[in-house]
């Protein structure tokens, strides 16, 4: 067992705006060689869940009054829920791995990462070519990889952005990522952090709902600052959450405060449906349903929730919200107290920020493919989606570190995080440590639940501290099938 101190864990704490000395409390259980490649994803990967385990700590303290409790992170639990996927049986089946269309491919001069997982990106990526779509077979693929071979990389990922799919040029160097992540040519930050305002909600738009002896956002005599959470048993209970994420980072940076009690409700819109295997790896604890917010009835039901909601999580391009009212200034201008998170795939300053992206383009772009290339050059990938659940924590952490601080503060957070800022910490901030511990075994970390999807197979959480809860409180709903209410 490793006794504080750790390097990663103190720098991630401190860009949450962590009290000093509070991370050196955090200890961690190896299993061994876990995460295994060049970069050092184990020790990333044990950091933004040791601080995300600290942030619950730390909030649940301060409800309750208490020392806050110990934190001992296992690595097994860590390399068994970044790999979730890998040990997903939904009703004995494996889930869908990547599309046929998205991976690495030759370029005329070097190599270019697609990604089609989506039926709508495939489209893109293929018409943006002139390739006709022959279906899953090796024609398409064939037509495709010829295709790709004639044009330079950035030819190819100027092309396909242009048509609305996802493409992007591989760096040959770490020293030379592909895509300028800030506007002053800097890396990104980790985390940024704005405060937003103090006092309550704006009149007649805090609603009425109790959590324990407040009325959200009332402020009344008797009950503490605006805002204020009572005594509970989970750090982030009586918290309500609206989740306006997909894929991966926030839907797992939403599952975790479900995990930790908050009432989570994610809204899509029925135009973007999500993969039924993604939603059953990140739904667990939380409810899912559907409004179009360009449809007046709609908006006016996503309006009656966001009167009430605590906390603001999105998953969208920068400026993709903004038409419809949910912008971070609008939305503090509506609520000074109100949390938002918000999470991009390529930073908030460069030239690149209101592009699309997914992990595996930021690590093709960023560096990282060509730092965990095999001996003949072959572009290669962590062992994990690394950027994607690492920021996933580092999310969560940020969340309930802002739920803390307007415990007494009563001031809303603007936080924003990036693919890129994890990709770049990752490269150039996180260090190996020595291995400890193993063999490595994922059986401690997996179990069986009955879902409405079938029998769900799957990874437990590596979130910890003394007490913590070991599951989410209910398996995954099918998606978009919950109605659009609060519990």
């Amino acid at each position: 067992m490793t006794q504080g101190n750790d390097a990663a864990t103190a720098h991630a704490w401190a860009a949450l705006g962590g009290r000093d000395g509070l991370a050196e409390s955090v200890t961690y259980e190896g299993a061994g060689e876990v995460l295994a490649a060049r970069l050092p994803v184990r020790e990333l990967a044990r950091a933004t869940v040791g601080v995300c385990s600290l942030a619950a700590a730390e909030l649940l303290a301060l409800r309750r009054g208490v020392p806050v409790p110990a934190v001992r992170v296992r690595e097994g639990a860590v390399a068994t829920a970044f790999v979730s996927e890998r040990y997903l049986r939904i009703d004995g089946r494996a889930p869908t791995g990547f599309a046929p269309l998205s991976g690495f491919w030759r370029a005329a001069d070097g190599w270019v990462r697609t990604h089609a997982n989506y039926p709508h990106h495939r489209a893109r990526l293929l018409g943006a070519l002139d390739i006709r779509d022959a279906g899953d077979g090796p024609a398409t693929t064939r037509r495709l990889a010829d295709e790709l071979a004639t044009r330079p990389a950035r030819e190819i990922q100027e092309t396909v952005y242009a048509a609305g799919g996802l493409a992007v040029a591989v760096a040959s160097t770490p020293a030379e990522p592909t895509v300028p992540l800030s506007s002053d040519g800097g890396a990104p930050p980790l985390a940024e952090i704005r405060t937003t305002g103090t006092g309550q909600a704006r009149s007649g738009q805090a609603g009425s709902r109790q959590a324990g002896s407040r009325q959200a956002g009332t402020g009344q005599a008797g009950e503490g600052p605006p805002w204020a959470l009572p005594s509970a048993a989970l750090p982030a209970e009586g918290v309500r959450v609206l989740d306006l994420t997909r894929v991966i980072s926030g839907p797992v940076a939403t599952r975790t405060l479900a995990l930790l009690g908050a009432d989570v409700l994610r809204v899509d819109s029925p135009r973007l449906p999500e993969r039924p295997d993604a939603h059953a790896d990140t739904g667990p604890g939380k409810r899912s349903t559907l409004l179009d917010l360009s449809a007046a009835p709609d908006r006016q039901v996503f309006e009656e929730l966001l009167d009430t909601a605590d906390v603001v999580v999105t998953g969208y391009r920068p400026g993709a919200l903004d038409r419809h009212g949910l912008a971070p200034d609008a939305l503090r201008a509506r609520r000074p107290g109100l949390i938002v998170a918000q999470l991009c795939a390529w930073g908030w300053s460069g030239p690149w920020a209101a592009r699309r992206g997914f992990d595996s383009l930021v690590q093709a772009a960023s560096g990282i493919a060509a730092r965990e290339a095999d001996p003949d050059g072959h572009p290669g990938a962590l062992p994990a989606q690394a950027l994607d659940h690492g920021t996933g924590y580092l999310i969560a952490a940020g969340v309930l570190r802002a739920l803390t601080e307007r415990q007494t503060t009563s001031e809303g957070r603007h936080l924003r995080f990036s693919l890129a800022g994890t990709a770049s910490w990752l490269l150039h901030g996180v260090r190996h440590t020595p291995v400890e511990g193993g063999p490595y075994d994922p059986a401690p970390w997996l179990t069986e639940t009955p879902s409405a999807y079938g029998p769900l197979h799957h990874a437990l959480t590596p979130v910890h501290y003394a007490g913590a809860p070991v599951t989410w409180s209910h398996p995954p709903t099918r998606w978009g099938t919950d109605l659009p209410r609060w519990n």
